[in-house]
């Protein structure tokens, strides 16, 4: 299996930039569409942005849609989610998370059940 540490959230005031990264180990993260997810307190997980396994096809939610912008590089094990024009209610728990299943190089997935492994999140604050 494989195991995904998330890294590079911090504070920042609205309007700035960060980039988060979610390394794999275990096994080669080429192997899984790779997602992330947000939750702030008090709400439940919310889908952010997803990219296939060949890193050809990529989703985003609306809210961060133009703002967001998820990549992968394969032979670094890791994927980033590079974070412009933050807003506070961008102000979450960001949680990068591994689909398992063989499918087509080309799928994304974006809900929490899709996906088998997670990290442990990274604080994501975002002041006005």
């Amino acid at each position: 299996q494989v195991q995904l540490v998330e890294s590079g959230g911090g504070l920042v005031q609205a309007g700035e930039s960060l980039r988060l990264s979610c390394a794999a180990s275990g096994r080669t993260l080429s192997r899984y569409a790779t997602g992330w997810f947000r939750q702030a307190p008090g709400k439940e997980r919310e889908f952010v942005s997803a990219v296939s396994r060949s890193g050809g096809n990529t989703d985003y939610a609306d809210a961060v849609k133009g703002r967001f912008t998820i990549s992968r590089d394969n032979a670094k094990n890791t994927v980033y989610l590079q974070m412009n024009s933050l807003k506070p209610e961008d102000t979450a728990v960001y949680y990068c998370a591994a689909n398992r299943d063989a499918g087509l190089m080309s799928s994304v997935y974006i809900t929490p059940p899709e996906y088998d492994y997670w990290g442990q999140g990274t604080q994501v604050t975002v002041s006005s």
